[in-house]
């Protein structure tokens, strides 16, 4: 006789806060939902957990299923558990927060995503569920984690001058950043490794390039 468990058993789900650097800005990928709750409606992509996956599988399943978007940095974030945050039924949803350099994007809807998009975080869209709360706890702890890692890395190209990293952190922190300071600090980490090539910006002198040592990974550096 089957073992009968005396508990109900939540749903979980996956959701992932998708962030790049475009226009000089740091914008969020979501997706317009296909299905009811909250049908044509935008929201983190996501998704019901399988019975026989692990859960970062399950993030990165779900977000090449809805958006195209794969082969990219995810980290896991927070769960999320109130009791009414579903009107269909009990789901916790552990979530997620992934960076994509700009070069490197291709979108493609698709499941049950009508749409995929990117969006100015300053000018989000009506979220579903209680999306914006993740995305407000994702935006703190990716500007938090520039101070003691490597993280800011993930956004940049295979290649780019001190001045265009300066930039990235800028935009993380929301900050301005004093360009001798951050430079002396940035290429102490021994991080970075020169190209040998340089390029030139406007009317200013040319500026060395330079590439991520270890791109793949994020480093603690304090």
């Amino acid at each position: 006789m089957a073992y009968q468990y005396p508990y109900p058993h939540p749903a979980v789900t996956t959701d992932v806060a998708v962030f790049t650097l475009r226009e000089q800005q740091l914008q969020l990928l979501l997706i317009r939902r296909a299905q009811d709750p909250f049908i044509g409606q935008w929201a983190l992509p996501g998704g019901f957990l399988e019975i026989d996956e692990d859960l970062e599988s399950c993030a990165k399943r779900e977000l090449q299923e809805e958006t195209g978007v794969s082969d990219l940095y995810i980290e896991q974030l927070y769960t999320f558990g109130q009791p009414n945050r579903d009107p269909r039924e009990r789901v916790i949803s552990v979530t997620y927060y992934a960076l994509v350099p700009p070069d490197k994007l291709t979108l493609s809807a698709g499941s049950d995503a009508t749409e995929a998009a990117w969006f100015p975080l300053n000018n989000l869209p009506d979220l579903a569920f209680d999306h914006k709360e993740i995305i407000l706890l994702a935006r703190e702890r990716l500007a938090a984690k520039t101070l003691y890692s490597t993280i800011a890395f993930q956004l940049m190209p295979d290649t780019f001058t001190l001045s265009e990293l300066q930039s990235v952190y800028e935009i993380l922190r929301n900050e301005k950043l004093d360009k001798r300071n951050f430079r002396k600090w940035v290429l102490g980490l021994d991080r970075l490794e020169e190209t040998g090539g340089k390029r030139r910006n406007g009317n200013h002198r040319p500026a060395k390039i330079y590439r991520v040592t270890n791109p793949d990974r994020v480093e603690i550096i304090r």
